[in-house]
């Protein structure tokens, strides 16, 4: 399956506690179905500082953490509304295209 939604796509959160909010994508695990995006569904880990490394701080620690990928949709181009992903072949190259406005996405 193709990949849909990428790195440093913006995109918005269609369902959850996050619902209406948009972000740019700072990560994903297509293993796991998982979209990480920026500023979206903070969690708090409480952390201890370890010894051996000096980068290491404790507390708490807040991050973001991942939104199930059928609960994002991509945000189209044009009008930064949201647009199911469509694939289009030219000349042999595979291209993402915003299905609400037909533009490409790359």
């Amino acid at each position: 399956m193709p990949a849909r939604i990428r790195r440093d796509d913006e995109v918005i959160v269609i369902a959850g506690k996050d619902k209406g909010k948009t972000g740019r994508v700072l990560r994903v695990e297509p293993d796991n179905d998982r979209v990480y995006v920026e500023g979206l569904n903070i969690i708090k880990r409480h952390q201890r500082p370890t010894p051996g490394r000096p980068d290491s701080v404790g507390g708490v620690i807040e991050r973001e953490g991942g939104i199930h990928v059928s609960n994002v949709a991509l945000l189209d181009p044009k009008d930064k509304k949201p647009t199911r992903i469509g694939i289009e072949i030219h000349e042999g190259r595979r291209f993402r295209v915003a299905r609400r406005s037909g533009t490409r996405i790359d």
